[in-house]
């Protein structure tokens, strides 16, 4: 492995290399085996073809013997044949492993990205990772199938026809080779350049399939704002800024060229001068001359491969380290060695004088504590930014407080398993996620093993079979991409099934009617108030008329608890929350007053 640790050759690019081999080599190794079987009848019918070379000029033009004749041209034959069935053998078999490298590759990108926190999604866009996924999974094939054929054909195609040349004449073989030391030098100088734009190359991918993702994902706004001239000025100068790193590629890569081609030129016709020379003055053969030049052109391919080998690997090594750090990457979430399975009796949640901060710097709880009883419906209210999200995100362990503790059953949350947690809670968020699938699929979600009549029954708690039953396909019909083909209401029905077949005894309300209509919103708060019987319910309200009926009501401002207590208790209180009560009605008073006047108009 000592090719590996030469820094001179790959740099910086060796670790990933070597890891990316030995992950992977050994895997595959009977196959590899066979490929390089192959690869080596590829490079000895290459040099056989050069040697006889020597057989055809002496033998056929110059003695004019027609038997040999016959047998160089059979020879010719065969060895051709073989040429052909061998390297299409070794192409298919390096092409099936790299393809299931690709797929193997991807699973473990995915699971990566699924065992990550919410901490690693809001720092990395999807678009990275889609790049990630797709580019770089094709990086770690393509470095592998550059090494396999470089060391297995290019190498042992040069090295045969070396040979054919030391057969024929070894000190023209030492004036033909002496400008590759020099060749090796001027490529670890292009090398330098080639991976910076490699990592670029990238990133500047990753730019246009985010472009790309917000059109798609917000083209109703695009329509609505009359956007698709800045969208199109962004599209531009990714597509620009993409254009102009390809074309500084192709130029550093090129690079190599002109020197390749002429060293090479260089090395033909100082073979050519002394060839000649010996030809003519020292009884030397034509064949031998011919043999060996049609060797050193022949080598002249495979050659300029193996000499733009690590700037070719560059880019693939670019693409391999940002798999890597995927892969490696470390949720700041993680289980304690010492987690135990949460297993909830009562469901009592306790917020117990918790401070947390997405930056450390800027706390969002500012010491809260507050506490929902067993089968109690608590409310959570306050203005925007005051921490009611944040307080569901620290129940769902997405994020773990700085002080203080997250209780249920008296449990500490950091003690037990994330996977026992779930599956003891219930979201229903006003910002629904469908997946891209049937109806059923999607409220079975909940519960994959659900059986059809258990999904029709919850389907029907939530409100839901109703509508369901009149679309084309009943149960199987497409929700569309994030949902896309149902109104609001349907969307939200479903995730209410959904939460129905999960029949967890813990229920997380993020304000679920919020965006609906008046009458969406009574059917919804109907199936709602089913769903939440006998559980502990914990419902983050915007609008306040949602929560009268509450056992309990937590106000907060600025990340504090600064009120509770029951709907009638709050309101004689005299504090915030009848203020910000009345408010809300007399904004609610005045609209419904502008639409009454705006329909006594229209008549």
């Amino acid at each position: 492995m000592a090719l590996w640790n030469n820094k001179e050759f790959f740099g910086p690019d060796a670790p990933v290399l070597k890891r990316l081999l030995g992950e992977n080599f050994r895997r595959f190794a009977s196959r590899y085996a066979l490929a390089f079987v192959l690869m080596g009848i590829v490079a000895a019918a290459t040099a056989a073809s050069a040697y006889l070379m020597k057989d055809l000029i002496n033998k056929v033009f110059i003695d004019r013997d027609p038997h040999f004749m016959l047998i160089i041209c059979v020879s010719v034959v065969v060895i051709y044949t073989a040429k052909g069935l061998a390297a299409y053998g070794q192409e298919v078999i390096l092409s099936r492993i790299g393809n299931r490298i690709v797929a193997d590759t991807q699973v473990r990108l995915f699971d990566s990205v699924l065992r990550q926190d919410l901490a690693f999604f809001h720092a990395m866009g999807t678009a990275e990772l889609i790049t990630r996924l797709t580019h770089n999974a094709r990086a770690a094939s393509s470095a592998l199938n550059m090494i396999a054929t470089s060391l297995g054909r290019d190498l042992l195609t040069v090295v045969s026809l070396v040979g054919v040349m030391i057969v024929q004449d070894p000190l023209l073989t030492a004036i033909a080779l002496i400008g590759v030391p020099l060749l090796f030098l001027a490529m670890s100088k292009l090398l330098k350049q080639v991976r910076k734009l490699f990592r670029r190359e990238v990133d500047t991918v990753s730019r246009l399939v985010a472009i790309m993702q917000e059109t798609a994902h917000g083209i109703r706004i695009v329509r609505a704002f009359r956007l698709e001239e800045a969208l199109r000025g962004h599209m531009q100068t990714a597509v620009t800024d993409m254009e102009d790193l390809s074309n500084r590629m192709v130029r550093a890569q090129a690079g190599a060229n002109p020197l390749i081609d002429t060293l090479g030129g260089i090395a033909v016709a100082l073979v050519v001068a002394y060839g000649g020379w010996s030809v003519i003055y020292n009884g030397a053969t034509p064949g031998e001359f011919f043999a060996f030049i049609t060797a050193l052109l022949m080598m002249t391919d495979p050659a300029r491969r193996l000499a733009r080998l690590n700037l070719n690997l560059a880019g693939a090594a670019a693409g391999v380290r940002m798999l890597y750090e995927l892969i490696d990457q470390v949720p700041q979430q993680q289980d304690r060695a010492d987690a135990v399975p949460l297993v909830v009796s009562a469901g009592k949640v306790c917020i117990d004088q918790v401070r947390f901060g997405y930056d450390p710097d800027k706390p969002v709880l500012n010491g809260v504590t507050l506490v929902a009883e067993p089968g109690q419906l608590t409310a959570l209210v306050g203005t925007s930014g005051s921490g009611k999200s944040t307080i569901f995100n620290l129940l769902l362990r997405f994020w773990s407080p700085q002080a203080g503790q997250v209780l249920i059953d008296g449990i500490d949350l950091a003690d037990v398993q994330a996977a026992s947690l779930y599956d003891q809670i219930a979201l229903v968020s006003q910002d629904v996620f469908l997946f891209d699938g049937s109806v059923a699929d999607n409220i079975r979600r909940g519960r994959p093993d659900a059986s059809e009549d258990e999904v029709i029954e919850a389907a029907k708690s939530a409100r839901a079979h109703e509508f369901i039953v009149q679309l084309p396909n009943g149960y199987d019909s497409l929700v569309g991409e994030f949902g896309g083909k149902l109104s609001g209401g349907q969307r939200q029905r479903i995730s209410i099934a959904r939460a129905f077949l999960k029949n967890a005894p813990i229920l997380l309300l993020d304000e679920p009617t919020s965006a609906l209509d008046a009458e969406s919103d009574a059917a919804i708060g109907e199936a709602l108030a089913r769903l939440s019987k006998g559980r502990t319910t914990i419902l983050i309200a915007h609008r306040f008329t949602t929560v009268t009926q509450a056992d309990h009501i937590y106000v907060m401002e600025q990340g504090h608890v600064i009120e509770h207590g029951t709907h009638s208790t709050l309101l004689s209180q005299q504090g915030i929350y009848a203020r910000l009560n009345q408010l809300q009605s007399t904004t609610v008073a005045a609209s419904d007053m502008r639409l009454g006047s705006q329909s006594a108009s229209a008549v």
